[in-house]
This record gives structure tokens, C-alpha cells and sequence, in this order.
């Protein structure tokens, strides 16, 4: 890992065509800026993290489950009942 020290209004280079601006330091935080070609892919880490584990859960699903909740939905499927309140019948802990 390569440790640079920058300043507000200071950039560095990351492999000529990269060029990553710290915009802002203020307390824990450092806005940066960054010019990159449009053919870079640039995002948060812990949103790739977040894709990867969704990835990995969904994985875990078998195909046909899946299959099967969806042409239920598709379907009308079977739709939980509900019930409607109204001042002469109230909410019991058995309804909830």
C-alpha cells in the first residue's frame, strides 16, 4: 500500500490518466475528487461489499424456489387477509 500525505487543493496521479484531488479536510473526513476516463468503474468499497455479499445470498437460493414465488406473485397468488378496524371491534394481542 503506497501512503501519500496531500493538502486541500493537492492531487496525485494514478497511472497518468487518473487524477484524484483532495477537495476538503475537516475533522475524520476528506472529500476527494476524482477524474477518471469513462471507461473506469469507480465506487465505494462497502458498496461492492454489500453487492458481493447479495450475490453470495442469493446464490445460496435454489432456481426453482425462486421460480415458484414469482409465478405465485404473477398469479394473484394467495394475499394475506386483512382486517379493518373500526371503534367497536378493537385491536387484541390476538390480532395483532
Amino acid at each position: 500500500m503506497l501512503v501519500m500525505r496531500r493538502r486541500a487543493g493537492e492531487s496525485f496521479l494514478i497511472g497518468g490518466e487518473i487524477e484524484v484531488e483532495v477537495l476538503e479536510v475537516s475533522g475524520t473526513r476528506v472529500k476527494l475528487g476524482i477524474v477518471a476516463p469513462d471507461s473506469v468503474q469507480i465506487q465505494r468499497k462497502e458498496t461492492k461489499l454489500t453487492r458481493d455479499e447479495n450475490v453470495s445470498a442469493v446464490s445460496s437460493v435454489h432456481r426453482d424456489k425462486i421460480f415458484s414465488l414469482l409465478e405465485s406473485v404473477a398469479l394473484g397468488g394467495t394475499r394475506p387477509t386483512v382486517k379493518t378496524l373500526t371503534a367497536a371491534s378493537p385491536l387484541t394481542r390476538q390480532d395483532k
